[in-house]
């Protein structure tokens, strides 16, 4: 049994943070000692180290809260269903590579288009291009 700083301490998760997980419900609200202080057990230093583990990889709150269910002992879904998430996560962050990319070669070439003098910024190639519609 650990208080809200400890269990901080042990994930290096920030009180705040914690504070919000168990606000939207992604993190069990912890019982009570008789001081009032908020004990946390083992399952919820797991808990939040899978939900930063999920963080990392990118998922949405509402996505860890649907893989949390879904691992629950007595949970009735299925490894697709796991999958699945997955599977329209990877697609998702495979849009955004491909938008970035995008905008990677946009910002390459007008990096190029200017010649970085010391002339005035007025008509600088890379200026011009932000003002076109």
């Amino acid at each position: 049994m650990v208080t809200r700083g400890q269990l901080s301490r042990q994930t290096g998760c920030h009180i705040e943070t914690i504070r919000y997980y168990e606000k939207i419900g992604l993190l069990e609200m912890p019982a009570r000692n008789p001081k009032g202080y908020r004990i946390y057990d083992s399952r919820h230093i797991t808990a939040l180290r899978f939900i930063q583990r999920a963080k990392t990889l990118g998922f949405s709150n509402d996505r860890i809260q649907d893989f949390l269910r879904f691992s629950g002992s007595r949970s009735q879904h299925t490894r697709s269903e796991v999958k699945a998430l997955t599977e329209t996560h990877l697609r998702e962050i495979t849009g955004k590579i491909e938008d970035l990319e995008k905008l990677r070669r946009y910002l390459k070439r007008i990096a190029e288009s200017c010649d970085g003098s010391e002339k005035s910024a007025e008509d600088c190639p890379i200026l011009l291009s932000l003002f076109v519609d």
